[in-house]
């Protein structure tokens, strides 16, 4: 498997990094996810299953970790990663965004990297288009929270022209099967923008799973392609499909700002 491509003339700077609020110590899931582990969402999930420890005790939710406190998960010692990085890739149909190596293409063995990254929500294998990676696990739910309003931004094609009542039904919300709540639920309103008969775009702030394929569905379409082509302020501008770069000072200047509100 061909593994993602990097582009020159690209950097982070090492003066420009995400900002999180300090305080005397911090909190264990804070801890856990600033050390590349896993989000802190499933930080709280390893410390309720009881394989946490904190100083030889078990752990328990809301604990918090000063210097020389230390942390283990299963036995293994989780120490914070000083150097932080947040990459953008332009995904390939076919690549998964999964950390479990023993899938097969998983975007972790696409991106052949040294460092233990992990991608920053989902993009499904028939998707294409941008995904944020990084080893910044703090900053994974304040991007990827319905009520931050962070907006995420598809082109899309479908198997049949476009009809009012399927853009004023995609704007205004669909009912599907939510599989996380188990429940079937409205989607919250977006904005459509048509380009031609079977081509617009679409701009969504919510992110269940395969959620414009199923809402397309839902009003008797199919998806032909997806693409997604902005998260927030980051586009794929100049970057071909299958290569990645790290994000420029600017377009971490903007993130640092966006989740600090």
């Amino acid at each position: 498997m061909e593994h993602a491509k990097r582009l020159t003339h690209v950097f982070q700077s090492e003066d420009i990094k995400i900002e999180h609020i300090k305080d005397k110590g911090i909190s264990i899931n804070k801890y856990i996810a600033d050390s590349g582990y896993c989000s802190r969402r499933k930080a709280d999930e390893l410390i309720q299953s009881g394989i946490v420890t904190l100083n030889g005790s078990l752990a328990t939710l809301g604990m918090r970790v000063e210097k020389n406190d230390v942390v283990k998960v299963n036995d293994t010692l989780i120490k914070p990663i000083e150097d932080k990085v947040y990459i953008v890739l332009n995904k390939p149909e076919g690549i998964v965004c999964t950390t479990e190596r023993h899938i097969e293409n998983n975007i972790v063995d696409y991106m052949n990297l040294d460092e233990v990254i992990f991608p920053i929500g989902r993009l499904d294998k028939d998707s294409k288009g941008l995904i944020l990676l990084t080893n910044d696990g703090d900053i994974v739910n304040k991007i990827l929270r319905a009520e931050y309003g962070h907006e995420k931004e598809y082109s899309i094609e479908v198997d049949k022209p476009l009809t009012k009542a399927f853009i004023d039904y995609m704007e205004q919300g669909v009912v599907i099967f939510n599989l996380k709540t188990k429940k079937y639920q409205q989607t919250e309103p977006c904005k459509l923008i048509q380009e031609d008969d079977t081509h617009f775009r679409i701009i969504l702030k919510q992110g269940m799973n395969r959620q414009i394929r199923r809402m397309t569905t839902a009003l008797g379409y199919e998806v032909v392609t997806l693409e997604r082509i902005r998260i927030m302020h980051i586009t794929k501008k100049d970057l071909p499909l299958g290569y990645y770069r790290y994000l420029t000072n600017d377009e971490l200047k903007e993130l640092n700002r966006a989740i600090q509100k």
